[in-house]
């Protein structure tokens, strides 16, 4: 019974595994926009920006302000999707957690089904995940004033 118990797990562990996936997969697809703009258009209003500092009437320490001026768009974006990402991964984190919480509740109690429970539960867990990414991508798209699809 324990070589079918732990078999039972490992086939879960596997579904897991690909439901996490799954959500990379989908937050990929979601973000990418997001991603390119911060990358592509304002590195290179940063780049474009930076150049225009160096000019010889300035001072090192004008030309090193103007350049960190320069960078704060590109910084503080680059913040804002690290943040909402950690806030999301954070509620994914706390809803697959209670998953396994459960799950060792109902083994301690030798519920029948509790695998089934579990992988229910994280099924549960990771399509509500990925069911909230389109809206985190579209807060951001407002944030950065990204209007309609962004094209890689």
């Amino acid at each position: 019974m324990d070589h079918l118990a732990a078999a039972e797990e490992r086939l879960v562990s596997e579904r897991v595994q690909q439901k996490l996936h799954d959500i990379n997969i989908a937050a990929k697809e979601h973000l990418s926009p997001i991603q390119d703009h911060v990358n592509f258009t304002l590195q290179q209003a940063y780049f474009k920006c930076a150049y225009e500092c160096f000019d010889r009437r300035r001072s090192q320490d004008q030309i090193s302000n103007c350049v960190e001026n320069c960078s704060v768009p590109v910084v503080r974006s680059q913040q804002m999707v690290e943040n909402e990402m950690a806030k999301f991964q954070e509620r994914l984190s706390r809803s697959l957690m209670v998953c396994q919480d459960k799950y060792e509740a109902a083994k301690v109690q030798k519920k029948p089904g509790t695998m089934n429970d579990l992988e229910s539960c994280v099924e549960q867990s990771t399509q509500d995940g990925i069911k909230m990414l389109p809206h985190l991508g579209d807060r951001l798209k407002a944030s950065f004033s990204i209007s309609g699809e962004v094209k890689e």
